[in-house]
């Protein structure tokens, strides 16, 4: 371990030292033994939490019990992919990012245990049992992502980030919150209310974390194009604006690619004075881009983590975020030729 693991990751690694496996597998038979008797339990209400462009469903089980869906937290901070982590080590519950053999140092007793009493529920709706994490656990997740990339252990900027403004965005709802119920507040704000707020929170946080059009988003499609990358230095290809406008502007909101050029049309030179970014309103335009921008990153990713090509990322797209007013694509075999 360097000098500069701070302090906190090395108290993460005598944490993991100290714990046998055998002491992880009792930790987690304890917890099923207290989760009501093995019986599966019912859910009497249901939810979206909204983070980013990650949505969580969220369940009251009997017995007022708060949980988030094992697969959605899993989701959050993995760009879509969800299912749970390892299967050793006590951890067999874990978010898949939290279930790296780097990141064990920085699980605590509470986490792996917690993790590892997931409830099993039948929904609202009936249908297949799922599972679900007890909804205090989410802050710990966060804090020990971030902890885990501070100290280079996990190499995934992306999710700390994301963990940190989420951290953030929650604690800035509890004070909120607490502020309603001790002045009654709670039994007259709307319903949503607080959703909004986190919704919002998280979304001027990404606005201003997210660069417009990061440069990554260019690199990946030249990834996908099979062409060889210039970096941001040298002029991209011309086609590669057809591009931006097809995944970006065409998908954002009906008329908005023909209103920004509307608004800022092109010279006797045949550019544009401005860029059309400019013309977006801070409180909901760059938001919006920004959440639009990063769930097209994770698409990139994906495509590119399974070896598809330019075509196929397209049509993945098209199926999440299809053109406003186009019609649905005729279900082809996947070609990427």
């Amino acid at each position: 371990m360097s000098e500069e693991t701070s302090n906190k990751a090395k108290g993460g690694f005598a944490r993991a030292e100290a714990i046998s496996p055998e002491k992880r597998s009792e930790i987690a038979k304890m917890g099923a033994a207290a989760r009501w008797g093995g019986k599966t339990l019912r859910a009497t209400h249901m939810g979206e939490l909204k983070i980013g462009t990650v949505s969580i469903p969220c369940y009251v089980l009997e017995g007022g019990i708060r949980v988030l869906s094992r697969r959605g937290v899993s989701a959050a901070f993995s760009g879509g992919e969800g299912g749970g982590g390892a299967k050793n080590n006590g951890g067999r519950n874990l978010p898949r990012i939290l279930a790296k053999k780097s990141v064990r140092p920085f699980l605590s007793n509470e986490l792996v245990a917690g993790a590892n009493r997931a409830y099993e529920f039948q929904p609202p709706r009936g249908g297949r049992t799922a599972f679900g994490f007890e909804a205090d656990l989410l802050p710990m997740m966060c804090e020990t992502i971030i902890d885990a990339e501070r100290a280079d252990a996990l190499k995934n900027p992306e999710a700390a980030k994301i963990a940190e403004i989420l951290l953030r965005g929650l604690s800035r709802v509890a004070i909120i919150a607490l502020v309603d119920e001790a002045t009654g507040y709670q039994e007259v704000r709307p319903k949503d209310a607080l959703q909004q707020y986190l919704e919002m929170i998280v979304a001027k946080e990404l606005a201003a974390w997210v660069k417009t059009f990061p440069d990554e988003f260019y690199r990946n499609i030249y990834t996908l194009k099979n062409w060889p990358w210039p970096g941001m230095s040298k002029n991209r290809y011309s086609v590669v604006a057809h591009y931006t406008n097809d995944l970006v502007y065409e998908r954002l909101a009906p008329g908005l690619r023909a209103e920004l050029e509307k608004k800022n049309p092109k010279n006797e030179k045949g550019r544009r004075p401005a860029k059309n970014t400019q013309w977006l309103t801070a409180q909901i335009g760059h938001p919006m881009l920004a959440q639009h921008l990063y769930s097209l990153m994770m698409f990139q990713r994906l495509a590119i983590a399974q070896g598809y090509g330019w075509n196929r990322f397209v049509k993945m797209v098209d199926k999440v975020h299809p053109k406003k007013g186009s019609t649905l694509d005729i279900p082809f075999p996947e070609d990427d030729e």
